[in-house]
């Protein structure tokens, strides 16, 4: 980034009102924001790591299977509903560079394949069935509020920019009981990646977000909030010294960290390859309690997916454990604003209050939240379990031989 000025006197309640159905081309400022994201894009991915090494291994196809019918069903009976123009624009290959385009802010800068706008009621109906089949009951109900509030974003701004259904649903490969194959939904506030082959599920990066956050008695991401407050809140005097990175996320007090995209959040759109040491507390070093603490902030966001997938997970969460950090900045009163962080071999969450942009507030609240999942070395997009795939199975006739 090499005008931070630029993008940060401007921001992104700044922008003009684009239509969120339309490409917008990178011009000043959002060139300015987004401009140290285009080079990782298209870097070769290698995944996050902590010092720039993928530590090999972590993950295996000979793991423990799920069965992956539910979703290949309804990944196809939606691509059957499309006409052929909106199975053309749906379908992508399974190599295809879009994979690592999405982006959680409302401007359309990348967004491909189909617009769930675009569909019947019908269409949308079966395209929804994927998520359905995909996530958890939970996981479900927090993707479809995130559309809905994104909404009510529209009603409150009174522009085309924000609307329940401009989220953009795209296809990998052609949906299989044995070929790898994935899909991807992209819009404000909402991209879920996920690869599924030989009896896996992939689902990361996910981000989920939402300004609003809540409507009436409606409200999205309480549990993920409150864990880590009773988590952070849990920890004696010397474990929260080394957990609290920084005291407050006021924008004056830590300039460096304020991107309109991130926030504090190491790990969003383009930096597919960060390098993001461990900081904080280790797990090593809580007690039973706190560590079982630390292992239900993970449990609440693997359980977005679909429970046997997220069986899996929280099994692979678990067995790195004492190699699992905790990390704080802001308060951890009843209504401060913060970020934190869970981060192993096998997971990295962060969470995030943010600033307005809907809103007119410029300091980080409570009403605006930004959360997301990556699974650190080489496992994003299924990229791990995928390569280990493709060294035991022979593709180059376009079958599927074992090698």
């Amino acid at each position: 980034m090499h005008d931070h000025e630029g993008w940060r006197s401007y921001g992104l309640r700044g922008l003009p009102h684009f239509s969120g159905r339309d490409r917008v081309p990178l011009v000043p400022p959002l060139s300015l924001m987004i401009e140290d994201r285009l080079s990782g894009m298209s870097d070769p991915f290698v995944g996050i790591t902590t010092d720039g090494a993928v530590h090999a291994g972590l993950r295996t196809l000979d793991g423990d299977k799920v069965s992956t019918q539910a979703i290949t069903d309804a990944a196809l009976a939606f691509l059957q509903s499309l006409t052929p123009e909106q199975r053309s624009r749906a379908s992508l290959p399974i190599d295809s560079t879009d994979w690592r385009t999405w982006c959680n802010i409302h401007v359309n800068l990348f967004r491909h394949g189909v617009l769930l706008d675009d569909l019947t009621p019908a269409q949308r109906d079966l395209a929804l069935g994927v998520l359905r089949a995909t996530l958890s009951a939970r996981g479900y109900d927090y993707a479809i509020g995130i559309m809905r509030l994104n909404g009510l974003a529209a009603e409150i701004v009174d522009h085309d920019q924000y609307g329940q259904w401009l989220y953009f649903l795209s296809f990998f490969g052609t949906p299989s009981s044995d070929e790898p194959w994935g899909w991807q939904i992209d819009g404000h506030h909402l991209a879920l990646n996920t690869m599924v082959f030989d009896g896996h599920v992939s689902t990361t990066p996910t981000f989920f977000g939402s300004e609003p956050r809540s409507v009436g008695d409606y409200s999205l991401f309480d549990p993920e909030e409150e864990a880590g407050v009773v988590l952070v809140r849990a920890l004696d005097d010397g474990q929260r010294g080394k957990a609290i990175i920084h005291p407050s996320i006021h924008p004056d007090d830590l300039p460096e960290l304020q991107h309109p995209f991130d926030g504090r959040q190491a790990s969003g759109v383009g930096h597919d390859n960060a390098v993001i040491p461990y900081q904080g507390v280790s797990a090593a070093d809580m007690t039973d309690a706190q560590r079982n603490l630390l292992l239900a902030i993970a449990s609440s966001y693997v359980g977005w997916n679909a429970n046997e997938p997220a069986k899996v997970r929280l099994d692979e969460v678990r067995s790195h454990l004492d190699d699992t950090w905790f990390s704080w900045y802001g308060g951890y009163g009843d209504s401060d604003a913060f970020y934190y962080r869970v981060h192993s071999p096998v997971v990295l969450i962060e969470f995030d209050h943010h600033p307005g942009v809907i809103f007119d507030n410029d300091v980080p609240a409570r009403h605006h939240i930004h959360m997301l999942v990556r699974t650190p070395n080489g496992g994003d997009y299924g990229r791990d379990l995928l390569a280990e795939h493709h060294e035991r199975f022979d593709h180059s006739n376009g079958q599927h031989v074992a090698r």
